[in-house]
């Protein structure tokens, strides 16, 4: 008779330490964990402080915060007070919201933060021993404190980097030059030094310190030197592109648990401003199918829940964003919550296995779904159309609060199978 004995996480974990000499560790790697949420739920950018009202005002189930700053500078997000994500996850939990970090090191931590080429600068940083050795004890530290606190969280590794690397070194991350073991951290001993080598040292870590914690690969759409909104590719072609993308993720030989994908880092407004052709800055209906099914080959050809993050809050139906600053105009909130057609554009990326959606913007002249610039309800005149009055004083005009709303109260989507 077959007996099965079924371990602890965190004792596998142990033993996968104590057996790195004879196995690899991506074959010492635990399974992936379950998406803690049971339905598609939606999120936001939430700093110290608001978690209270997104929860109740906008009926929302998860907050994301970036930890940044770089690992070996002054600004480092460990100098932001004692606590400071042991608050962040108590204020989540008493909230009843699923608290998801960004962390963003690499690319500010010096040498590298002082270089004006992003790509350029992250893939030398890491590479540069010293810069390593910080950023594993900084890793460690953010871990260690997760797992002391408890309870489902999430951490959101580098988003951009994993392009970087793709595009520098081809869909093979064991063949870019990354600083794990020659680091010097004794908590990456062993393993390769190489993109896939720093994948299997976060899962290492995490597994060691924080099991509870959900691990999230990011992939960018622009990763395999095509950018699927800027090309205008066939169907076809993107779901080959999405089949290099998910090779890539595949080859790092690591346990992530959920896969979070991009749409733009600023409101399409924003985006025009600074010199973008609106040909590419604003997202039409072919863009939106082309994205849907770039990430649905991803999760056939490697499948995983997915997370879309940051995804910017501008509208075009409010009188307060008329393309000034912190009042952008955009479009994506409106394709992705428009209950007039039952949703039908985010059953698409549901059917994709996407779990949830996180809206905020990444520059600081985006578009808030809160009064971030302290200028109360604004109703200026209208410059396209955008005609509907502000009752409130969210940067939006109160949209976006007004459809996470209507998408709660009429019942949120089952997720996908």
């Amino acid at each position: 008779m077959r007996v099965t004995v079924r371990l602890p996480r965190s004792l596998v974990a142990a033993l996968a330490t104590v057996i790195a000499g004879v196995t690899t560790p991506a074959a010492a790697s635990a399974a992936p964990l379950e998406w803690p949420l049971p339905r598609l739920e939606l999120g936001a950018t939430s700093q110290p402080g608001t978690a209270s009202t997104l929860a109740k005002a906008y009926k929302l189930k998860l907050r994301y915060q970036y930890l940044a700053g770089g690992v070996n500078t002054d600004a480092v997000w460990t100098t932001w007070g004692d606590r400071f994500v042991e608050s962040y996850v108590e204020e989540s939990r008493k909230a009843k919201m699923l608290p998801v970090f960004t962390y963003y090191e690499i690319r500010q931590s010096l040498p590298g933060g002082n270089n004006g080429d992003e790509p350029k600068a992250v893939l030398s940083n890491l590479e540069n021993t010293a810069t390593m050795r910080a950023y594993w004890q900084n890793v460690r530290e953010l871990f260690t404190r997760l797992g002391k606190e408890g309870g489902p969280a999430v951490v959101h590794v580098e988003p951009d980097m994993w392009g970087y690397l793709q595009q520098a070194y081809g869909d093979d991350a064991t063949k870019a030059p990354v600083s794990v073991a020659s680091s010097g951290a004794s908590d990456v001993a062993g393993l390769p030094n190489t993109a896939a080598g720093f994948a299997q040292a976060f899962v290492r870590l995490r597994d060691q310190l924080a099991p509870q914690v959900r691990l999230g690969y990011h992939v960018s759409i622009w990763g395999t030197n095509r950018d699927i909104v800027i090309t205008n590719d066939s169907l076809s072609a993107t779901r080959q592109l999405a089949a290099r993308a998910a090779a890539f993720q595949r080859s790092l030989g690591a346990a992530f648990d959920v896969r979070f994908g991009e749409m733009s880092d600023k409101d399409s407004g924003l985006a025009v401003a600074w010199g973008a052709p609106r040909s590419t800055a604003w997202w039409n209906a072919a863009d939106f199918r082309r994205h849907a099914a770039f990430y649905a080959a991803m999760r056939q050809a490697s499948p995983m829940p997915l997370v879309l993050w940051q995804i910017p809050v501008g509208n075009t139906v409010m009188r307060s964003v008329n393309d000034t600053t912190g009042h952008y105009q955009d479009n994506k909130v409106q394709w992705l919550l428009d209950a007039r057609k039952r949703w039908v554009h985010l059953r698409a990326y549901r059917d994709a296995g996407l779990v949830s959606l996180l809206f905020g913007g990444g520059q600081g002249d985006d578009t808030s779904v809160l009064d971030a610039r302290n200028d109360g309800a604004t109703n200026p005149s209208p410059i396209n159309g955008n005609r509907r009055r502000a009752r409130v004083a969210d940067d939006d005009g109160g949209y976006f609060r007004e459809r996470a709303r209507a998408y709660a109260r009429r019942g949120t989507l089952k997720l996908s199978p």
